[in-house]
């Protein structure tokens, strides 16, 4: 555990002061995508400082959250423990409860192949997919490809640049059924403030390839409501 202590004991208290620290959650983020060279995490996370991102992930791992092991043709790798990887759906229900407050990008936000691969997660909605014919897709979404594949059995993504490295099983060979290109507008496709048909019409979405329609089932498939919930002072008397 790192040094700093709240000084309660509870839950809550023990699970702040192992991932609480600035950068570490999306240290796992990054990592609940897939194994990664102190190189890539470093790309992937570009305002961090190097002195932090090692302090953090020395930390992570003196608390059994991170590990460093050998993969074959990339050397040593950070990757998340099996008490790392129980974070996932933790990890996930931050992201659906934070999508709610986002708002529109700052100038300097980026969009990185891990953020975007975890969003797609966060969004995903299995029950949906299983009652939908199974659809691929391939997303552009500035200098960040992805290959989605959505059937019965699950969500399956690739990265197609810089990493290629399937989460969720291997992705078939062949052409996607539609390949797309957005912008930050995809968020109000997601949420549904914007139907796709009118994101095009705004230029938010880019059909490059393949069949248009498919964009309406990708929008059922990847869904979060958007907005903060209000709460009215006759609410908050009767909770008080």
């Amino acid at each position: 555990m790192t040094s700093r202590s709240y000084g309660q004991y509870c839950g809550v208290t023990t699970a702040v002061e192992l991932v609480g620290e600035r950068w570490a959650l999306l240290i796992i983020r990054d990592l609940l995508v897939g194994p990664h060279r102190y190189t890539d995490l470093k790309q992937g996370l570009p305002r961090i400082p190097t002195n932090i991102l090692s302090t953090r992930l020395k930390e992570l791992q003196e608390n059994g959250i991170v590990r460093r092991v050998p993969l074959k043709n990339c050397g040593l790798v950070y990757e998340l423990t099996p008490y790392g990887r129980a974070l996932e759906p933790i990890v996930l229900a931050l992201g659906r409860w934070g999508f709610a407050a986002m708002g529109e990008p700052g100038p300097d936000d980026v969009v990185t192949a891990d953020s975007l691969t975890m969003a797609l997660r966060t969004a995903f909605r299995p029950e949906i997919a299983a009652s939908l014919p199974p659809a691929d897709y391939e997303v552009h979404v500035g200098d960040v490809a992805l290959r989605v594949q959505v059937g019965a059995d699950g969500l399956r993504i690739a990265q197609l640049a810089p990493r290629a490295a399937p989460v969720g099983g291997v992705l078939p060979a062949g052409e996607a059924e539609l390949v797309f290109a957005a912008g930050p507008g995809i968020r109000r496709v997601i949420s549904g403030e914007l139907a796709p048909a009118a994101a095009i019409d705004a230029g938010e979405l880019h059909v490059l390839a393949g069949d248009a329609t498919l964009l309406e089932r990708f929008a059922s498939t990847f869904h979060i409501e958007a907005g903060v919930p209000t709460t009215t002072a006759a609410t908050a008397t009767s909770v008080a």
